[in-house]
Order: structure tokens, then C-alpha cells, then sequence
């Protein structure tokens, strides 16, 4: 696909979640500050079109360079890992392959959740700082909007992204599909570690405010957290009282131990408990009592493996999507490379006919040399427009017929590739 188009090649260097563990992702990370760095000293070193990603599951550069370990290098010296180290974990692909890997990040076919879209925002960012760098070409920012595009359609048409797929929203899904009247239902949310808020942001969209109380061991934690999303919050000391007023009780402490214990709730309490801590906060007993229903986290990722397997029926769909975007990317860079030829044929053209115009004009006095050059002009568009429609026949031997014109009509490839770069 990229083949004539720069005589350097599309590269893209990184590693991921499939390959790396955290650890080695975190050595590798760079932050937003050092990003601009690299790009800046990239630029220095002779590689001017070249873009970087760097998110907690990848770190990856697209570049167009002489070699790979060009941008490896890059990498090395804006993290803090080694060639070494890199070389174990990470994957290589140029051109066509370094494209189609830029699709499949953009529609959320790599994402470590199939079908997250969160990395959407983070291309968008790494689009945003090398153009504002000035480190993308007309052929990287093409390749960048289509994968875009492909990306906002496999989102709208697919079922890709939708269904459950963390703890804290299959949680929210399990109550939805199993308690009637839920939005009425009084809610208590124990713990505010980052499922928990998570869990309480979610819990927001669809239950009222008044029903839901917030508590956790630091009350001012809680409080602030409360305030800013309009909820009620409790001490940690009124919580035996608070869950015996509840419905739903879901807890999503830290502790290394049962956090809600069999003295935490009165005899025959109706009462749904969510546990989604790991390992267990609430005590296995209080599932046996009467009126108690007690879902932990085990239960709940079956709804998001049920989520995961109806995802992946949806990728041929995402996949026949990339391949009409990759399509009409190929078609795009065919024109690209056909229209340098096509503007020296048309200047070697016009260089002819402006030769026969001022020899009409000396020779003849009558001679309208306005009107010939009007008639003349449609002459050479036509033929122009002929070559056109013969170079982009797939019959056509593109290369062939390239060197044809410049024999015919004298025009060097010099011209064409000073047009092309």
C-alpha cells in the first residue's frame, strides 16, 4: 500500500499487555512531557513524520524510518527500560501490517477489554501532539483519520463495545436484571477504594440520589466524595443501623478479611449483598440466612465473560469494516502516487502547446491565439483525464505505463518524486 510513496518505510515499534507484564509496561511508559522530547529529538535526527502512544497497557511509536531500531531507540531513551528488555517483549510491523495494527487499536480489536473505546481518546491526544510538532505528514494524517473513522463506525453498527465487561458494572447489570422497582431501592455503597467509586459513579446513572449512602472508614473521604456527586454519606459507626434501613448493600472494601460479618445485620433482614472484593469482605455465612441473597465476584464475571464471548462474534463485522477503510486508504494512495506523473504529463503538454500557440502567432497575423489556446487546453485536459482512467485500470502495469510517458513525452522522474516528497 505504502510502496512509491516516501522511500522510507512505516514502522511501528511497541509493546503491550499481551507480552509485557505491568512492571515492564510501567518501565517503558513515557510520560507527556518526555513524549514531546522525543518527538522534538526524532525531528533532529532525520525522522520527521512519527507519532507516539503511550497508555498503562501499550507504548507504542509510528514512524516512517531507514530502520526499526530507530524508533527503538527512541523509546529506550524516553523510558526506563533497556533494548534488552524491549526486545523480549515487543512487536514490530511496517507498512501495510504497521496499518492495519493502527485499525485494529482504533476499533478496540487490541484493547485489552475487547471493545474498549478508552484508547480513542488516547489516539486522538497522540494525533493532537505530533500535529501540533508538526511531525505528520499528508499520508500519516490520512492514515490516522481513516482508522477514525473506521473506529466511530464499527462503534454505531457493531455491537462491539456494548454489554458488561468490569465488576463494578456488572454489579449495576445483575441488580437491573434481578431486583423489580430497583431505582426505588435504598443503597449503601461500603468502601471507596477505585471500585468503589467506580461501582458509585455507575450506581448514579441509575438509581435516585437520595437512595444512595456512601460510607467508608475515613468519613471526610466519604463525605467529599458524597458532596461532589450528591449523595448521602454515613459514619463508619452507624453502619450496622444503616444497613438494617437498606436494600442493596454493596461493599467494596480493601480488607484482607470480612468487612460485613454476621453481627453486622439483624436476623431475616431482606436483603441483596454484593461483595465485590478480592479476597471475600463479606462473611460466606450470611448467604445461608434467610431473606439474605449474596452475589460475590465470581458470580458477577460470568456476566462479563457472557459479555466477552457475545464481543467476539462481533469482530468479522469490526474486521470487514477496517478492510473498506483499509480499501479506500489503498485507493487514496494510488491517486497519490499517480498524480505527479499525471501533473508532469499535463505540463509536458502544455509546454507543447504553448510552443504550436507562439508559432501560429509569429507565422499567421490573423491568428487568435485566445481562442486556440482555450480549444487547445480542453485538448490537453482530456488527455490527461484519458491517462488518468488507463493508470488506475487494474489491468494497468502502473510502472510501465509511468515510464512510456516519460519517454513519449520527456518529462523526468526527477520531477515525480520531488512532487511526491
Amino acid at each position: 500500500m505504502l510502496q512509491g510513496i516516501s522511500n522510507k518505510t512505516l514502522y511501528n515499534v511497541g509493546l503491550s499487555y499481551k507480552k509485557a507484564d505491568v512492571t515492564t509496561r510501567g518501565n517503558f511508559s513515557i510520560s507527556k512531557e518526555d513524549q514531546k522530547t522525543l518527538l522534538e529529538t526524532a525531528k533532529r535526527r532525520g525522522i520527521k513524520e512519527i507519532y507516539v502512544l503511550s497508555t498503562c497497557n501499550r507504548t507504542e511509536l509510528f514512524g516512517l524510518a531507514d530502520h526499526p531500531f530507530q524508533l527503538i531507540d527512541l523509546i529506550c531513551k524516553f523510558s526506563k527500560g533497556t533494548v534488552e528488555d524491549f526486545i523480549k517483549v515487543a512487536h514490530i510491523n511496517k507498512n501495510n501490517q504497521a496499518i492495519n495494527h493502527l485499525f485494529r487499536i482504533a476499533t478496540g480489536l487490541e484493547s485489552q477489554i475487547l471493545g474498549d473505546y478508552e484508547i480513542v481518546g488516547q489516539l486522538k491526544e497522540a494525533y493532537y501532539l505530533a500535529k501540533e510538532l508538526n511531525t505528520l505528514n499528508v499520508y500519516l494524517e490520512r492514515i490516522f483519520n481513516l482508522a477514525l473513522q473506521a473506529s466511530k463506525e464499527v462503534k454505531n453498527t457493531t455491537d462491539l463495545s456494548s454489554g458488561t465487561t468490569t465488576v463494578s458494572y456488572a454489579a449495576i447489570q445483575y441488580i437491573k436484571d434481578n431486583v423489580s422497582d430497583f431505582s426505588d431501592k435504598k443503597i449503601v455503597l461500603y468502601g471507596l477504594g477505585d471500585i468503589g467509586k467506580n461501582t458509585a459513579k455507575n450506581i448514579v446513572e441509575y438509581f435516585q440520589h437520595n437512595n444512595i449512602t456512601i460510607v467508608n472508614r475515613t468519613f471526610e473521604k466519604a463525605a467529599d466524595f458524597a458532596s461532589k456527586h450528591q449523595l448521602n454519606v454515613a459514619s463508619h459507626t452507624e453502619l450496622k443501623s444503616i444497613i438494617n434501613e437498606t436494600d442493596i448493600l454493596i461493599v467494596a472494601t480493601s480488607a484482607t478479611q470480612p468487612t460485613i460479618t454476621e453481627e453486622s445485620i439483624a436476623n431475616h433482614k431482606e436483603l441483596l449483598i454484593l461483595d465485590l472484593a478480592i479476597p471475600r469482605n463479606v462473611q460466606p455465612s450470611l448467604g445461608e440466612q434467610t431473606g439474605i441473597t449474596l452475589i460475590d465476584v465470581d458470580e458477577l464475571s460470568k456476566e462479563t465473560d457472557k459479555t466477552i464471548e457475545k464481543r467476539k462474534q462481533q469482530i468479522p463485522i469490526a474486521e470487514n469494516i477496517i478492510a473498506k477503510y483499509l480499501k479506500e486508504l489503498e485507493e487514496w494512495f494510488a491517486f497519490r502516487r499517480l498524480t505527479p506523473a499525471l501533473n508532469s504529463l499535463k505540463k509536458s503538454l502544455e509546454n507543447i502547446q504553448h510552443e504550436v500557440i507562439e508559432h501560429h502567432q509569429k507565422k499567421y497575423d490573423s491568428f487568435n491565439a485566445e481562442h486556440a489556446e482555450l480549444v487547445t487546453q480542453q485538448i490537453v485536459n482530456r488527455i490527461t483525464a484519458q491517462f488518468a482512467r488507463h493508470l488506475k485500470d487494474e489491468n494497468t502495469q502502473v510502472n510501465k505505463s509511468i515510464e512510456m510517458m516519460q519517454k513519449v513525452f520527456n518529462f523526468q522522474e526527477e520531477t515525480i518524486n520531488a512532487e511526491n516528497n
